[in-house]
């Protein structure tokens, strides 16, 4: 037996089986007697950073605490049901004796440890009891805990108990322990780790955030994800599912995505950070309206989008923006970003040599400025995918390339508007319509200007006005979710500032 090769003839299931660990992968091939059509039966190869733990003994023996040796030996790995959905799979392997199956526990143990990213060893979990209409903790209880459990998590649970409880715990306690930090939640419980995080980790680099030309101290603590919640739009768009089961094992075994993060200010000071959808217009009012129906659950933002849709609202200013310099990627190709991509990687090599460049912040560059009235405004740092829209907001959008997209809807009727949001769920090109554009970017302004009397009047003579209400001069922000009280806004792209307990979707790059 090789330091670099082990291979035994064990049982699996009552079948005989040639298990060879070789590398970073672990196989096991049926042997021919068993399936005498062919020269040898079926294989099974997992790679080794793909095994969640190894116990010597089999569950039943496990379970029951038992000291004595046992000549099986069980592999917790993971196996993939679907494209982008995991579940964990048993292999409980018979050996010709004890030791046989403790040396294969013990080099099994050795690699997982030398092979693949870094494990998290401890974490510190906050649960929203809110989340999930009320199933998070639930979850939790029944689909995490066991699995942290049997990789050897250590866990510190906190159950949030008021709005930026877990923001303000992350900025005032020692963290030093933990590997990362989990919420079991939707978007909104992780808008709060975000917020503590990167704060937290200005905080100790003595960085000033508040500030818009501050260059940011990108944050080591990783950040987990857990779905419980209405739209999971953060964990759709960098896992590909919205399962918490998934999610967890991405956990357990270390992957790490980092991830960029836009930065709203107002008149120069910090708004809040965002990693999906910065929207004015359409997706702003929808918010706002949504707050007054909060007791219909997740139902209230179809009535308020619906509600939006009939008054078919529109706001005039100018956009001003910092078109990205990268011509291997626009808004419009067909690469999708996917584990490993390339566009992302680059990226980073491309930012440590323009760093100094950089460092003058945009008042150097050149912007391009758009002037007119908008149905929407929107800049998203991902594709803002999730179960209704599976493309998302901009399909083709890449979570660390250092940009975002903006998305412009100018001023169209009611059923044109309704064509452009009809596309985001149906594969078609969302962009392909002539009162639509989209530029990749680095960084925005939007400057709102007044309505003229004329248009102020027909506002008001509008039919869907004396419905769904008088339209304000200017609408306010989705940042996230959350609500700016603000018309006038910049952003800025902030490079992998943060990183998850992720690897980005699986597939390819290409899928239109």
């Amino acid at each position: 037996m090789g330091q670099n090769r082990l291979e035994s003839l064990l049982q699996l299931r009552s079948c005989e089986v040639q298990l060879t660990l070789s590398g970073s992968n672990l196989s096991w091939t049926f042997q021919k007697r068993r399936f005498c059509w062919g020269r040898e039966g079926p294989s099974v190869s997992i790679p080794v950073n793909e095994i969640v733990a190894v116990h010597q003994g089999d569950r039943k023996e496990q379970s029951k605490t038992i000291d004595a040796p046992s000549n099986r030996f069980t592999v917790y790995h993971i196996s993939r049901k679907s494209a982008q959905q995991w579940i964990l799979e048993v292999s409980t392997f018979t050996a010709h004796s004890c030791q046989e199956a403790y040396d294969w526990v013990t080099v099994l143990q050795d690699r997982i440890h030398s092979n693949g990213a870094e494990r998290p060893r401890k974490l510190l979990i906050f649960i929203n009891p809110y989340g999930g209409r009320g199933k998070a903790a639930r979850i939790y209880s029944k689909k995490i805990c066991p699995l942290f459990q049997l990789a050897g998590i250590e866990q510190d649970v906190i159950e949030t108990k008021r709005a930026n409880h877990a923001r303000d715990y992350i900025m005032e306690t020692d963290l030093w322990k933990y590997d990362g930090v989990v919420c079991v939640g939707g978007d909104g419980m992780f808008s709060e780790l975000l917020h503590g995080v990167v704060r937290r980790a200005q905080m100790e680099s003595k960085v000033c955030e508040k500030k818009e030309g501050a260059t940011l101290t990108p944050c080591k603590l990783r950040i987990g994800i857990i779905p419980a919640g209405s739209t999971d739009c953060v964990c759709f768009a960098t896992v590909g599912i919205n399962d918490p089961v998934t999610s967890a094992l991405h956990i357990i075994i270390g992957d790490t995505q980092p991830m960029d993060v836009c930065a709203s200010y107002h008149s120069g000071e910090l708004m809040r950070y965002s990693v999906s959808l910065i929207g004015y217009g359409f997706f702003g009012d929808v918010l706002r309206e949504s707050e007054t129906m909060r007791f219909l659950g997740p139902f209230r933002y179809d009535l308020s989008g619906f509600k939006m849709v009939l008054s078919n609202r529109s706001y005039s200013g100018t956009v001003e923006f910092l078109e990205a310099d990268d011509d291997r990627s626009s808004p419009r190709d067909n690469t999708r970003c996917r584990t490993g991509c390339q566009v992302c990687s680059e990226s980073s090599e491309r930012r440590k040599e323009e760093s100094d460049a950089e460092s003058h912040c945009c008042d150097s560059e050149i912007w391009q400025k758009i002037s007119g009235s908008f149905v929407a405004i929107n800049v998203t740092g991902m594709s803002s995918a999730c179960p209704k829209s599976q493309d998302g907001l901009s399909p083709t959008a890449h979570l660390a390339d250092g940009t975002a997209d903006l998305i412009l809807v100018r001023e169209c009727n009611m059923f044109q508007f309704l064509r452009h949001l009809k596309r985001h769920t149906n594969k078609k090109d969302q962009f392909a319509l002539p009162y639509v554009e989209v530029h990749r970017i680095r960084a925005m302004r939007f400057t709102p200007e007044k309505l003229d009397e004329e248009k102020a009047t027909c506002r008001r003579k509008d039919f869907f006005s004396s419905i769904c209400g008088m339209p304000p001069e200017t609408s306010s922000w989705n940042c996230d979710g959350e609500i700016l009280d603000c018309a006038q806004l910049s952003v800025r792209v902030h490079h992998q500032l943060i990183q998850l307990f992720a690897r980005g979707i699986e597939g390819t790059s290409c899928s239109r």
